[in-house]
């Protein structure tokens, strides 16, 4: 059963509850709105939605023209693990001498391509190889590969420029 005295204290507490909200309400609006500052409140000026700034794109050609073949031979250091640099020698992965250019799924002496990377067929062309690079099992699903790719264009290209001078 509930007597008066259980009544009144729930009905206090409610009302209690209900002026704790109004107060802090009346002094959120002091604090936050602009009126209650005058002059003193900040304007952030945002830029339009159409005034976009445009990104110029630039010529994978152009990229590579630009490469350091330096810096690529650093990158390279995270291929070292499974990739090797001699001819017919291979690793975990296949050998990446003369890679560009080379047709896919084609290292002499190594038999472990995975079925999707067999079937790609065409060559590793420079644009390609970026695109692998990028990020290996978007281009190919199901490679043995298990590397998650290379995010800055700039250490494709210049990884890519490494390992296409590695056979002139």
């Amino acid at each position: 059963m509930i007597d008066t005295m259980t009544l009144t204290k729930a009905a206090a507490a409610l009302c209690g509850a209900f002026l704790v909200l109004l107060l802090g309400k009346w002094a959120a609006e002091g604090i936050y709105h602009k009126e209650a500052h005058g002059e003193a409140s900040y304007v952030i000026e945002l830029e339009e939605a159409g005034e976009q700034e445009e990104v110029a794109e630039v010529d994978f050609a152009e990229l590579m023209a630009a490469a350091d073949i330096g810096k690529g031979a650093k990158v390279f250091n995270k291929c070292k693990a499974c990739h090797t640099l001699v001819d017919g020698d291979n690793g975990a992965g296949p050998y990446l001498y003369g890679v560009v250019g080379r047709p896919v799924g084609s290292a002499s002496g190594y038999g472990s391509y995975s079925s999707d990377m067999s079937a790609l067929g065409g060559d590793w062309t420079q644009e390609r190889l970026d695109e692998f690079l990028t990020k290996p099992k978007a281009m190919v699903a199901n490679t043995g590969m298990s590397f998650s790719g290379l995010k800055k264009q700039s250490d494709r290209v210049n990884l890519i420029a490494y390992l296409d001078s590695l056979d002139d």
